[in-house]
């Protein structure tokens, strides 16, 4: 049996990152860099010859166009695409949509490392009513009100995540497939936190770069082999 692959994308630089603004749920499409960087990932891939049976990806148009700009890069179309809501991003709550450096300020030091760094610690969460609500959402239309978050700590994150991991991408590794996720920054560290059987406090230090593919080699037991930053193809 083959050895399985994973390949861990988060998504090229969004209109969100460029301009510093905490995204979350917020469904912002990529920047022109953001393009660039998920051009780079596909050509990376490419000269790596790794080509995934299966893709995964959020329901969030940034992690989605990273996705399809990599396969199309790669003259890869044709696999299959599972997107789940369960690998969005962290929900950042009354925290979305604003500049971390201005809730910075207005929260001080400590309050926003707790949230912005830390594994528990959830930012305010969406009041009643707010138009930014999920459950307004028409895409989460069919998906159970109580299971949509109105902010999230990594914890809250990893849940839902590494729920999904289990129950969909492991049987595809548990059968040597090369499996790519394309998804976001804490999403994609609630993963690595579990791979790696990483403590609370080492998955602070943790930054998932964007556009950057990370590979992981499994055995038929999915015991993680090894791990492996590509050289960049430009």
């Amino acid at each position: 049996m083959k050895m399985a692959r994973l390949v861990l994308l988060r998504h090229g630089e969004s209109l969100y990152n460029k301009d510093n603004l905490f995204t979350g749920w917020t469904d912002i499409d990529l920047s022109e860099k953001g393009v660039v960087e998920a051009q780079i990932a596909g050509r990376t891939l490419y000269k790596n010859d790794i080509f995934p049976d299966i893709s995964f990806t959020s329901w969030l148009k940034r992690a989605i166009h990273t996705e399809q700009i990599v396969l199309k890069q790669m003259d890869w179309e044709h696999i299959d695409s599972i997107k789940s809501w369960k690998l969005n991003e962290r929900h950042y709550g009354a925290w979305q949509q604003h500049n971390k450096d201005s809730i910075r300020l207005e929260v001080g030091e400590e309050k926003f490392l707790a949230v912005r760094r830390g594994y528990d610690t959830p930012p305010p969460p969406l009041p009643d009513n707010d138009p930014r609500l999920p459950e307004k959402d028409p895409k989460y239309i069919g998906i159970d009100p109580s299971q949509l978050p109105r902010s999230e700590s990594l914890k809250d994150t990893r849940k839902r995540t590494l729920n999904f991991f289990v129950e969909s991408i492991a049987p595809e590794l548990a059968r040597g497939k090369t499996v790519l996720v394309s998804a976001h920054g804490n999403s994609l560290r609630a993963l690595v936190m579990a791979i790696e059987k990483l403590s609370q406090t080492e998955i602070v230090k943790v930054e998932i770069p964007t556009g950057k593919p990370i590979l992981y080699y499994f055995d038929e037991t999915m015991h993680l082999l090894g791990k492996k930053f590509l050289k960049t193809a430009i």
